[in-house]
């Protein structure tokens, strides 16, 4: 996917919109918990400010189903952004009608302006043509450096760029697709992808993708159970995606033709309940019992997955090994997490996918060790299964001239 990008276009004394993914956690005070997301845009925006031009910056918070939801406002993160740019950022309490429209028109030259949450109109979602037309007449020039809802055909990804003669990806996706489409284009190997979370259903595209351009496929989390099951073993009280077990049962026969290893945890830590005082016990696969559930990976898995980490020239990873928001249970995730920084360290490069797997990283302490850190879940998890991404698609492919 080869597109123009921010540095193929004259920014000074144009109004540019810029799709950006603001969609953090806040507090029950409103207080912004992780500000990675919003740190990740401002090479972008601070690039259209110094070159003279006027950042419109529009994004979405949280799922308030086309309805003004007072909590999902994206007001606190105007204020956090500005603390961030050392400049002032205008906000406007909606993103079309008079209020945006005439913000954008006062903008001058190195200012910046916020939106309020897109999604507070469903039209936002629906792609509706009239919407996403008044959203572009806002600017002059598109930005798109949202790569979180890259997988959306949304107005403000995919319609708004009908109405620019140029959409161009920010720093923050060219940065993805340099990464992720590397990895899947030209790996350095053996290439090791690592997918661990709840379910199966959320990964089996993305498993069934990797077994021909991997070396290596590492499973944990609680899909892990789903499997065991399939493969007949007693799994207690462990998480079970039910409806995919035959599923699961066909991707262990596909993995014994393919040139993938696919490799299942040893042993795991069981405990009766998710709590920080529960007793805990480590256990194999086969000794799992029935009134207690698998909740992260055990210490012999870890040292097999890491050996293997070790060994990588190119890994990936998506989804936490156990329940690892819970100390107790946090082990094995943070553990790898820790591994895949040694890898890195060695030459290894690492790409993590998934709040989750990020949120991991940041516990261990080794987010700036690791080569990327996706700002997409959902939207790397469908580049690495191969599928088009509407928000990328959209853009304006390099050929074209500025």
């Amino acid at each position: 996917m080869n597109k123009l990008t921010i540095k193929d276009i004259n920014c000074a004394g144009k109004k540019v919109l810029v799709r950006v993914d603001y969609n953090v956690p806040l507090d029950e005070r409103q207080r912004i918990t992780d500000d990675t997301r919003i740190v990740a845009s401002l090479p972008t925006v601070r690039k259209i400010l110094e070159d003279g031009g006027r950042a419109i910056l529009c994004s979405h918070l949280g799922r308030p189903k086309g309805k003004v939801v007072p909590e999902m406002s994206l007001r606190p993160v105007a204020e956090h952004l500005a603390d961030l740019l050392d400049r002032p950022v205008k906000f406007a309490a909606d993103c079309v009608g008079d209020e945006p429209t005439q913000k954008a028109a006062d903008l001058k030259d190195g200012q910046c302006l916020l939106l309020e949450n897109l999604r507070f109109h469903k039209e936002e979602t629906d792609n509706d043509t009239e919407f996403a037309k008044q959203l572009a007449s806002l600017a002059e020039l598109y930005v798109n450096d949202a790569f979180g809802t890259a997988h959306r055909a949304h107005a403000s990804t995919e319609g708004v760029t009908k109405y620019f003669d140029k959409a161009v990806a920010g720093f923050l996706i060219e940065k993805e697709l340099k990464y992720l489409g590397q990895a899947l284009a030209d790996p350095k190997r053996p290439f090791t992808a690592v997918l661990g979370g709840a379910k199966i259903s959320g990964k089996i595209d993305v498993i069934n993708s990797l077994f021909d351009k991997v070396e290596n496929l590492l499973i944990g989390g609680g899909m892990a159970f789903t499997f065991f099951k399939a493969m007949g073993k007693e799994i207690g009280q462990s998480l079970l995606d039910e409806e995919k077990l035959e599923l699961a049962g066909e991707i262990l026969e596909k993995a014994k033709g393919k040139k993938a290893n696919f490799h299942l945890p040893v042993d795991c830590v069981v405990a009766a309940e998710i709590k920080e005082q529960a007793e805990v016990r480590i256990v194999g696969i086969d000794e799992i019992p029935n009134d207690m559930k698998g909740l992260d990976i055990g210490p012999r898995t870890l040292l097999k997955y890491s050996e293997i980490l070790h060994q990588s020239k190119t890994i990936v990873w998506n989804g936490p090994m156990g329940v690892f928001e819970v100390d107790k249970f946090s082990l094995g995730t943070v553990g790898l997490a820790g591994q895949l920084a040694k890898a890195t360290d060695n030459g290894a490069v690492s790409i993590i996918g998934g709040g989750d797997s990020a949120a991991a990283a940041i516990k261990a302490g080794v987010r700036d060790r690791i080569s990327h850190i996706s700002t997409g879940g959902g939207a790397s998890l469908e580049f690495l299964e191969g599928k088009t991404l509407p928000g990328i698609a959209a853009l304006t492919d390099a050929s074209v001239k500025v």
